[in-house]
């Protein structure tokens, strides 16, 4: 066969329908799928946090510092998935460097470098410059320098220095939690403000976007507190572990009465896109969104969770639960990123068609490298834990 014509058969075989030319290939992969997957995990670990700093839960305080570690480890990897989807990734730089408020996409730069550096950066190192005193003094090799290099060249670990650390600490939480909201808010902003595509246009994308970012970020944090007690062969504080889950169950529900509500205004309105909005859940988007972010990824860990409200076995069984609802959850919040992102280029403009998506497992946008930018926080994680362990942190009134 012609390999134009054989290319020109490949390209066909995706098609169902009428569609544009310029939709036989989607222009957005998996790794834009992991951009909003991991900032939401970024913001939701932040509000754990924010939870015992400055809502005084202190139920919460042994996840506090987990939580603040879990966000600035995946916020260092947010850009990657960008950097590398870009044709020229060596020019990423410049949307940190020169950005600018005509463009939703371009006051990324704002908004990431003034969460990284202003918000997670001082709020670590207030929490941590007292310690970092204290092991500087203790600590031998590499780490003592390292400690003597993050303390800054500080070295009063008075009251009154502790005590200032406090509430500059608190003030940079308080102003976090906002920043926090406009993090993941602007991503879905950036979908919600796409007229042309009636998928992602809805009002309600930014406020779906925030709720499911605190879901997957405190059942990231879950998680992780589970397995890292394992680890360490700690016993794990059940009172802690059960105020996450209650915390995870209610936002769950909030986030799922603003993903019905959405879907309530869609059927009430049926504007013109309807009948293929329609088709596109029945049919391309019925397992990834009935099955995998529904089913298993909403209303399964909601009814869990629920009962666990009421009735309560033994800690045993109750931290293999908490385990497996918080992957569950994880899991079906990607696949909430991966139908609004994947799904929201499944049907043409024309809405007379459909293309379809077929994901590889090399390349620059394949399975292997999107598991890689899902794998290199947890790297990251681990060693800020060697750095900065929350179990060894002296005992004084932080």
């Amino acid at each position: 066969m012609n390999p134009e014509f054989e290319q020109l058969y490949q390209a066909l075989s995706k098609v169902d329908g009428y569609i544009y030319p310029n939709e036989i290939e989607l222009s957005w992969s998996i790794l834009i799928v992991l951009y909003p997957f991991i900032t939401g995990l970024v913001a939701g670990a932040f509000i754990l946090a924010s939870l015992e700093r400055v809502f005084n839960v202190k139920s919460l305080k042994p996840t506090y510092v987990i939580a603040l570690l879990t966000s600035f480890a995946f916020l260092l990897v947010a850009t990657m998935p960008l950097i590398f989807h870009l044709g020229q990734p060596l020019r990423a730089w410049e949307i940190m460097m020169t950005p600018h408020l005509t463009s939703a996409m371009a006051i990324f730069g704002f908004v990431y470098l003034w969460y990284l550096m202003i918000v997670l950066v001082l709020e670590i190192w207030f929490d941590y410059r007292y310690d970092l005193v204290i092991w500087a003094r203790e600590a031998t090799g590499l780490k003592k320098w390292l400690y003597i290099a993050l303390s800054l060249g500080s070295d009063d670990i008075s009251a009154k220095s502790v005590k200032l650390d406090q509430k500059l600490g608190y003030i940079v939480t308080v102003i976090g939690i906002p920043s926090a909201f406009l993090l993941h808010g602007y991503v879905g902003f950036i979908f919600g403000s796409i007229k042309a595509n009636p998928w992602w246009s809805t009002v309600m994308m930014p406020i779906i976007f925030l709720f499911s970012a605190m879901v997957s970020g405190i059942a990231l944090v879950m998680v992780l507190f589970i397995v890292i007690n394992y680890i360490r062969k700690q016993k794990i504080d059940m009172l802690c572990l059960d105020t996450i889950a209650k915390y995870l169950f209610y936002i769950i529900i909030i986030d799922f009465t603003m993903e019905s509500l959405d879907q309530i205004h869609r059927f009430y309105e049926a504007e013109e896109s309807f009948e293929i909005i329609s088709l596109l859940i029945s049919g391309h988007l019925n397992f990834t969104l009935l099955i995998m972010q529904i089913g298993i990824g909403m209303v399964l860990p909601l009814a869990t969770l629920g009962i666990l409200q009421f009735y309560k076995p033994k800690e045993t069984l109750r931290k293999t639960i908490y385990l497996i609802t918080g992957i569950l959850v994880l899991i079906g919040i990607f696949f909430m990123r991966w139908n609004v992102v994947i799904g929201g280029q499944l049907f043409s403009k024309s809405f007379l068609g459909f293309t379809s998506f077929k994901l590889s497992l090399i390349g620059p946008e394949g399975f292997l490298m999107a598991s890689i930018w899902l794998i290199v926080p947890f790297f990251i994680l681990a060693f800020l834990l060697w750095l900065f362990p929350p179990w060894k942190k002296t005992p004084a009134e932080h």
